[in-house]
C-alpha cells in the first residue's frame, strides 16, 4: 500500500466512524456478535493459518491464540456498556457542595494498530474489538510474516457487517507504517494525516523509533514491548508444579513470548533439586510435539549467537531438549536450553532472550531473589512460586513489574479481564480488562453547577477586602485547627450570599 492510498483509508475511516460512533452501544456489540460467530464456525481454518504463518504447534494455537479471543469477544461485549458508562465523580469538599462532576468518554476516531507475529491472532483480536466497541474506526497492519492471519482476521470483521471502511486491513513494509500511521503535523501546511491513536506490540527498538515519529503530533500510545521476565522459586516452593509450569511458561512457542519466564532465580537449599526437575522436563520435550519450531531462521541465529556469548562468559547447558544445538543451518527448528552459572552481564540476564532458552539462577534468601529479579531494564511480568500465599503476595507488590502471577506465569495474556502491560522498557499503557478498554477512548469531566438563582461564583470579580476576607476564612475552615475552623464560620456565611449579587 502507498502513502497516499493508506491516506485514502484514513479518510474513508473517519466518515465511517461518524456513522459508527453514532449507533447505540447495543447495535455495536450486535454487529460484533456476528465476528464472534464467524470464529466459532472457523476455529480450524484460523487455527491452521496460524500454525501455517507462525509455525506453532496445533495445541499452542488453539489454546494460546483462538480460545483467548472467543473469551476476549464474550467478555468486551458483555462489558463494554459499563466500561463506558458516564460516571459521577464523588465530591472532595463539602466546601464545593455546589458542583456536580462527571466523567464522560468518547471514541478517539481512527485508532491504528501494529501487531507482531509471534501472537498474530490473538493480539490483535482483543484491540480491535474493544477499538470498535468503543465506537472507534480501525486501521491494522500485522508484521508482514503474518499476512494470511491478517487476511483470515480481514475477512472475520468482513462478516460482522461494519460500516465500509471502518475496519480496513492494510499491507506495507515495516519501515513505512510507522510515518504513515502516525503522519506528520499540520503547521506549516496540511500535514500528513495519521491515526488518532496508536497501540503498537513488538520490539523495544521500534516502540523508541514510534515514539520519536509521535512526539511532534504528541500522537498517544500504548506500546506492549519486550520482557526478560524471571520467576521466583522460594525455598517452600511445591518444586514439582514450579518445574512444571515454568518448564512450560519458558519454552512453549518455542520461548517467542514477551512475557515468557527467562530468568527463573531459585532459593539455594532448592536450587539443585529443582534444577534436576526442571532440566528431567526439559530433556523429555518432544519436538513436534511439545516444543515446535522457532517463526523464522533469522530469529532462530540470533538467539543462538546470544546463548553462545553467554557459554563464552562461562554459563554452561545444564540441560536441552535432543541432541542438537543450534547448528542446523536450514530448518527453524531450536532445542530447549537450561543454563546454570549464570552472572550479569551476559544477555539471558540483561537481553531479551526470545527463544526457548532459560538460566537458573541460585538465590541466598528472598531479598536477593528481589534484587536479581529487579536488575533488568525490563519489566512485563513475574512470578513467585511459594506455598505460602500471604508472603508470595508480599513479594508480589515489590517486584517490579507490570504483572505477577503467583504460582502460574504467562497465562495471564489469556484473561481477558486481566489488564496487561509492563514497566520501563517493557511499554507504556495497558491492554485488556477495562483499563485496556478505557485506552480506546478519550475522557472528558463535566463540571455543573447546581445551585439555583447564582449569579456569580464567590471568587469572580470584582475582587474586594469582602472577598478576600471570605476566601481567607474558607481556607482556615479547610485547613486550620478546630478554634480556627469555628471562628471561621461567620465570615464565610458573610461571603456565601456573594452568590446571589448581582
Amino acid at each position: 500500500m502507498t502513502k497516499s492510498e493508506f491516506g485514502a483509508c484514513i479518510k474513508k475511516a473517519r466518515n465511517a466512524q461518524k456513522i459508527w460512533a453514532a449507533l447505540p452501544y447495543g447495535q455495536r456489540e450486535r454487529r460484533l456478535k456476528k465476528a464472534g460467530t464467524y470464529l466459532a464456525a472457523h476455529v480450524e481454518e484460523l487455527r491452521e493459518t496460524v500454525c501455517r504463518d507462525t509455525g506453532k504447534l496445533p495445541l499452542d494455537a488453539l489454546a494460546a491464540e483462538i480460545l483467548p479471543a472467543i473469551m476476549a469477544l464474550d467478555y468486551y461485549r458483555q462489558k463494554g456498556r459499563a466500561f463506558l458508562a458516564p460516571r459521577r465523580i464523588r465530591g472532595g469538599n463539602p466546601l464545593m457542595f455546589n458542583k456536580r462532576s462527571r466523567m464522560v468518554y468518547e471514541p478517539y476516531g481512527v485508532v491504528g494498530i501494529i501487531s507482531p507475529w509471534n501472537y498474530p491472532f490473538a493480539i490483535p483480536f482483543s484491540e480491535i474489538v474493544m477499538a470498535l466497541l468503543a465506537g472507534n474506526a480501525v486501521v491494522f497492519k500485522i508484521s508482514s510474516r503474518s499476512l494470511r492471519v491478517g487476511r483470515a482476521l480481514e475477512a472475520m470483521f468482513a462478516a460482522a457487517d461494519l460500516p465500509q471502511g471502518l475496519f480496513t486491513y492494510v499491507e506495507m513494509a515495516g519501515r513505512d507504517a510507522g510515518p504513515a500511521f502516525i503522519g506528520s503535523p499540520g503547521a506549516p501546511g496540511p500535514g500528513t494525516p495519521g491515526v488518532d491513536k496508536l497501540f503498537f506490540t513488538g520490539s523495544t527498538a521500534t516502540g523508541r523509533e514510534l515514539m520519536t515519529l509521535a512526539a511532534p503530533r504528541l500522537l498517544p500510545l500504548v506500546l506492549e514491548l519486550g520482557g526478560a521476565d524471571a520467576a521466583i522459586v522460594r525455598a517452600d516452593a511445591d518444586v514439582d508444579r514450579a518445574a512444571a509450569g515454568i518448564a512450560w511458561a519458558a519454552f512453549s512457542n518455542a520461548g517467542q513470548s514477551c512475557g515468557g519466564v527467562q530468568r527463573i532465580i531459585v532459593h539455594q537449599d532448592l536450587y539443585e533439586v529443582f534444577l534436576e526437575k526442571f532440566c528431567a522436563l526439559v530433556r523429555g520435550l518432544r519436538r513436534g510435539i511439545d516444543l515446535g519450531p522457532m517463526s523464522t531462521l533469522a530469529q532462530k541465529q540470533e538467539v543462538r549467537r546470544q546463548v553462545e556469548r553467554c557459554l563464552r562468559m562461562g554459563a554452561r547447558i545444564a540441560a536441552k531438549s535432543g541432541e542438537a544445538f543450534f547448528q542446523e543451518e536450514k530448518t527453524t527448528e531450536a532445542p530447549a536450553v537450561v543454563l546454570r552459572d549464570v552472572k550479569f552481564g551476559m544477555p539471558i540476564m540483561e537481553e531479551e532472550v526470545f527463544g526457548p532458552v532459560a538460566g537458573v539462577i541460585p538465590a541466598a534468601d528472598d531479598e536477593e531473589a528481589l534484587g536479581i529479579a529487579n536488575n533488568s531494564c525490563y519489566g512485563l511480568t513475574a512470578s513467585i512460586w511459594s506455598r505460602n500465599r500471604r508472603r508470595a503476595r508480599s513479594l508480589a507488590g515489590r517486584i517490579n513489574a507490570g504483572v505477577v502471577m503467583i504460582n502460574d506465569h504467562l497465562m495471564s495474556h489469556g484473561l481477558a479481564e486481566t489488564p496487561w502491560g509492563g514497566f520501563g522498557n517493557s511499554g507504556l499503557g495497558r491492554s485488556h480488562g477495562e483499563p485496556g478498554f478505557k485506552e480506546m477512548v478519550k475522557a472528558r469531566v463535566i463540571v455543573d453547577d447546581i445551585l439555583p438563582g447564582v449569579k456569580r461564583d464567590i471568587f469572580w470579580y470584582p475582587y474586594s477586602e469582602e472577598v478576600f476576607t471570605g476566601i481567607r476564612a474558607i481556607v482556615d475552615m479547610v485547613s486550620g485547627k478546630a478554634g480556627q475552623r469555628i471562628a471561621a464560620i461567620p465570615r464565610v456565611l458573610r461571603v456565601f450570599f456573594r452568590y446571589w449579587k448581582k
